[in-house]
Order: C-alpha cells, then sequence, then structure tokens
C-alpha cells in the first residue's frame, strides 16, 4: 500500500542487478521496504514494439528488489482507490490521449498528494492536451531522427537513476528532441551531447533524462528507451530502477532546479590544495578520502554568500565533514577553530552527526532521517550561507538553520574545503558546486502562515497568472522563496497581486516592477502590498491546504501573519 513515509529498511543489499564496466562499484545498499508499482502501457498513437521488453524488464526488477508489478493497457484502473496501492506508476511508452477528464483527475490528484510518476521514452508523446502531465513531465516531444549511436552526458550521478553512470556513456537508441528545455522546473540529471550524432535541434543544452517534485509527489523521465535492446542493458536497466525507487519515495535526491553554478571540482583538483595528513584518491570524478585528520581545501578563491552543493556518499559508520569559512592559510585543526563544520558521520551524539553543525547545533533529526538515504548511496548537501546565517538542505530539505554568533568565527567570508577524517572513515564527494550571491544577500526559504502551513506555487507552475495558496509545508521547491528588495520570488518570478480591491488574487508572474509586486514586512507579521495598502491574507481566514491567497485590508488576524526567511 502507498505510504510515503514508509523508509528505507537497512539489512541486506537491494540491488541484485549486476551493473558491469559503467563506473567505480558502489558499496552494497540496503533492501528497501516492500512497496507496489503501477506498469501502463495504453498506445493512442505510435505503439513500440519494445513494450514487452520494458513490462519483463520492470518485473525483474521488481522481484529483485523488493517491489510487486501489475501491468495494465486498461485506463480503468485510473480511480483514486486504485491508484492509492501504488508507490510509483510507469508510462511505459505510452502515445497519444489515454486517460479521460475523470481519470485524470484521479491521477492528478495521487500525484500532487505524493504518489510517483515514471516516464519512459515516448510518455513525453502523451496526452498533449492535458496540462497536468505536461507540468508533470516538463515539456512534450516534438520530432527524432533516426536510430543511431550518441553520448549522454551525465551530469549529476548522485541521484539513484545515474550515481551508476560514468560521465559520458555512448548508446545506441532513438533521440527525442523536445518542445523546450525543462532547466527552469526540474533537476537535469543528463543531457545529449548533439555532436555525436546527426538530427539533434537543441543546441547545446538538450535534456534527456531529469527529476523534479510535483508538490507532494515525485517525477522521473527518461528519454531512452525505443529500442528492444535498451531494455537488456544494465545502464539502463539500472537507470530505470533508480527511477521507480526515487519516485517510490524509497531513495531521496535533490530535484530541485539547479541553474548558476561552478564548478569548483569535477575530475580536476586545481585549486585546491591538501593540508595535514592523508589526503583523497581522485579516480571517476570522485574523491575519497583516506588517513588523516586532514582537509583538502579550495585555496584558489575564499567566498561571501553563496550555495555550495555537493554529493557525497559514505560506506558506512565513518566520519567526515565540510568545512566553512575558514581564513586562508588554515592547518586542518585551525580550521575548525576558526570556521564551521557541517558534519557527515553515521552515528555520534546530537550535535556532531550528520547535518549538525559540529559542537553548535544539531540537525533537525526527523527531518534529516526523512530525507537521508543510507550507507552506500549518494546524497547531496546544500550549504546556503548569508551572512553569519547557513542552512543545510539534504536532498533538496531543510535540516538545519543556523546563525553564527561566535565572535571567534565567521560565516560571512572565508574559504570551504573538505575533511579526511582518519584511517577507516572512508568518504566520498563529487560534482562540487558553487552560485556565489553578490554583494546583496537575498534570503531563501519558506514563508509561513500562523496557520503553520506554507505559501505555495499551485503545481509547481510557472506559467504566469498561477495561483498562489497554503499548502503543508513540504520542502518543495514550489514553496521555496527568495527575498529580494521589496519583492518575493519563486522560480525566478514574484509575487504579484492581480488588482487593489479587497479579494484580489495573489499570483506568479513574471517580475515587472510593478507596483503589485512590492511587498513591506511589518513588525505584526503583516506582508503589506504598498500599492493597494492591504495585506496578503488567507482567504476567509482558512488553513486548509489550497487555500487560495488574497490581499484584504489589514486587520492583523492570525490569517495575515506571516515568516519570512
Amino acid at each position: 500500500m502507498r505510504s510515503s513515509l514508509t523508509r528505507r529498511v537497512v539489512g541486506t543489499a537491494a540491488a541484485v542487478l549486476t551493473i558491469a564496466a559503467l563506473s567505480t562499484s558502489p558499496p552494497a545498499t540496503a533492501a528497501d521496504a516492500p512497496y507496489d508499482v503501477l506498469v501502463f502501457s495504453k498506445t493512442a498513437g505510435f505503439r513500440h514494439d519494445s513494450i514487452p521488453a520494458g513490462i519483463q524488464l520492470i518485473r525483474d526488477l521488481g522481484a529483485a528488489n523488493s517491489f510487486t508489478v501489475t501491468t495494465t493497457e486498461d485506463s480503468a484502473h485510473f480511480t483514486s482507490a486504485n491508484l492509492s496501492r501504488y508507490e510509483s506508476v510507469v508510462f511505459l511508452n505510452t502515445t497519444g490521449d489515454v486517460l479521460n477528464a475523470t481519470q485524470q483527475t484521479a491521477f492528478e490528484s495521487y500525484v500532487r498528494g505524493g504518489g510517483g510518476y515514471v516516464g519512459i521514452h515516448s510518455a513525453s508523446d502523451t496526452e498533449y492536451d492535458w496540462p497536468f502531465y505536461g507540468e508533470l513531465v516538463g515539456t512534450y516531444f516534438t520530432s527524432h531522427p533516426a536510430i543511431q549511436q550518441a553520448t549522454v552526458r551525465v551530469e549529476n550521478r548522485a541521484h539513484p537513476a545515474t550515481a551508476h553512470l560514468s560521465p559520458a556513456w555512448t548508446r545506441t537508441d532513438e533521440w527525442y528532441n523536445f518542445r523546450g528545455s525543462v532547466r527552469s522546473t526540474a533537476r537535469v540529471l543528463a543531457t545529449l551531447d548533439e555532436s555525436t550524432y546527426s538530427g539533434g535541434s537543441m543546441g547545446a543544452d538538450h535534456p534527456h533524462t531529469w527529476c523534479k517534485p510535483v508538490q507532494s509527489g515525485r517525477s522521473f523521465y527518461t528519454g531512452s528507451g525505443h529500442t528492444q535492446a535498451s531494455y537488456a542493458e544494465a545502464g539502463f536497466r539500472a537507470m530505470v530502477l533508480g527511477g521507480i525507487r526515487y519516485t517510490a519515495n524509497r531513495a531521496d535526491a535533490d530535484c530541485r532546479p539547479e541553474n548558476g553554478y561552478t564548478t569548483l571540482y569535477n575530475g580536476s583538483t586545481t585549486g585546491w590544495t591538501q593540508v595535514g595528513p592523508g589526503g583523497f584518491t581522485n579516480s571517476d570524478n570522485t574523491l575519497t578520502s583516506s588517513g588523516g585528520m586532514g582537509m583538502l581545501w579550495y585555496s584558489a578563491k575564499e567566498f561571501r554568500s553563496y550555495s555550495l552543493k555537493l554529493d557525497w556518499r559514505m560506506p558506512g559508520d565513518d566520519n567526515s565533514g565540510v568545512v566553512l569559512g575558514f581564513p586562508v592559510g588554515s592547518s586542518a585543526d585551525s580550521a575548525l577553530a576558526n570556521g564551521h563544520e557541517v558534519q557527515i558521520d553515521a552515528t555520534d551524539t546530537a550535535d556532531k552527526t550528520t547535518g549538525a553543525i559540529y559542537g553548535f547545533k544539531g540537525a533537525d533529526q526527523a527531518a534529516r532521517d526523512a530525507a537521508l538515504n543510507p550507507p552506500g548511496e549518494w546524497n547531496t548537501f546544500e550549504l546556503l550561507v548569508e551572512g553569519e546565517r547557513l542552512q543545510v538542505f539534504l536532498n533538496g530539505a531543510l535540516i538545519n538553520d543556523f546563525t553564527n554568533t561566535d565572535p571567534a568565527r565567521s560565516l560571512a567570508s572565508g574559504h570551504i574545503g573538505i575533511q579526511n577524517h582518519g584511517t577507516g572513515d572512508d568518504v566520498s564527494f563529487r560534482n562540487i558546486r558553487i552560485k556565489e550571491l553578490g554583494g546583496t544577500v537575498p534570503r531563501t526559504g519558506p514563508i509561513t502562515g500562523a496557520s503553520g502551513k506554507c505559501v505555495d506555487v499551485s503545481g509547481g507552475s510557472t506559467a504566469d497568472g498561477t495561483r498562489l495558496q497554503l499548502w503543508s509545508c513540504n520542502s518543495g521547491v514550489n514553496q521555496r522563496w527568495t527575498v529580494n528588495g521589496s519583492t518575493l520570488r519563486a522560480f525566478d518570478k514574484c509575487m504579484d497581486v492581480s488588482g487593489t480591491a479587497n479579494g484580489a488574487a495573489v499570483r506568479l508572474w513574471t517580475c515587472n516592477g510593478s507596483g503589485g509586486q512590492n511587498w513591506t514586512a511589518n513588525a505584526n507579521g503583516s506582508l503589506v502590498n504598498p500599492q493597494s495598502g492591504k495585506c496578503l491574507d488567507a482567504n476567509g481566514g482558512g488553513s486548509a491546504d489550497g487555500t487560495q491567497l488574497i490581499i484584504w485590508s489589514c486587520h492583523g488576524g492570525t490569517n495575515q501573519r506571516w515568516t519570512l526567511p
């Protein structure tokens, strides 16, 4: 039965699947709690002869990896009662209009409420007239050249669907062109290198595989899977398994959109300096610690106000950390004395385990445990430093929010490093990247009401006019707001009011500098739109999920009180 709270069970090795010579062999991972998957392969257009091979693949994966598989081409399965049986639904090479309006409503509610969706190949050639489906997949198919060999560039090697792959993956398939990039709404995991084949039409940024949160649900899509031979390839089989595990909430990943980051390490250690005993091996674009206690630090530059992201994995009960805000020339010990360490450690005291600011503040352990992949699997940290404030995101979920008050230390400027803790503490790192935020420090996080609910962009849509509403807080990208001057921004668009009268709807809109996009925070928690002189208001004093946000004459009520990041 579907339950988003069912967690991964530590014990036996999970993936019986063999992955030959794709990248460094991962440690054994823990067995998943059993779950159920529905495979839907109805076609109302072109029908792929690879569908039977795809069904057999997913059955094989299920038999080896703790999930049962139900297959159907009957749209009548799409009822709320029936869908509630499954943690994830796979659209396997579907085409055309395959669900009626009632079935569409049931499936949309299922996904928004926490269900999973996996789209394989022509799943993007499906339901062109259903807006939610376009949002769920991210884009639609437009054309393809002849079947041929091409190189897939894997840009995210932390997601369970792509962690096993090398940075360049060469294979033969039918390569889709899409209506547009999904980079603004999804985390791109892999792209197509159009220089390696003929017929690509999207240029240098040609997304091929991606993932995204959809309110409480999860979506994964890959353009691969046209040929029968695809379903016998170890790399593709492992990708499908990873996509299913992610969408079924058996593995976590940061699937928020990611743009504007500069690579600090992705195979090259130029700009990095090792201090102290021990060090890091550098293989397969992966740094792995050994010996210590030492530190590999980025000596080429110090940073002020930034978002630092990196992927990490520990094989067991190991110890490492990310050190921030220390001065140039520091030893491993003095960096810890003058900066702050974000800890990586499976077991220790609350202020010294994974996600803690070492010795200062423990992580929210419930949030941490819900987001943490077990030893043997990759995790992603985002360390957001804004002045003396440090927020720690694990696989996209906020798990710690710390403000430095120690006058001997400062997060506001300094260098960054990764720790090699000691013999036997073998922690690996990949894809270290940073986005500098500039001199004006924007603040990013949720906007919460007095009801405890979050300001939410309905459906995670980026379209102008998308309603803003209250929704249970879930750390989704559609609840992540940036306070930028007098504007409040999500998806690089602004919180906007449609008029000046009581009841005017509050919505998402392209930032244009108009008065309807300015907001002033008052000491009583109100957010006032100066153009209208009215307050941001939860309509009717409601607090239920989906309550529309409006403006209303300011009265100081609880439905007009907000906490900004």
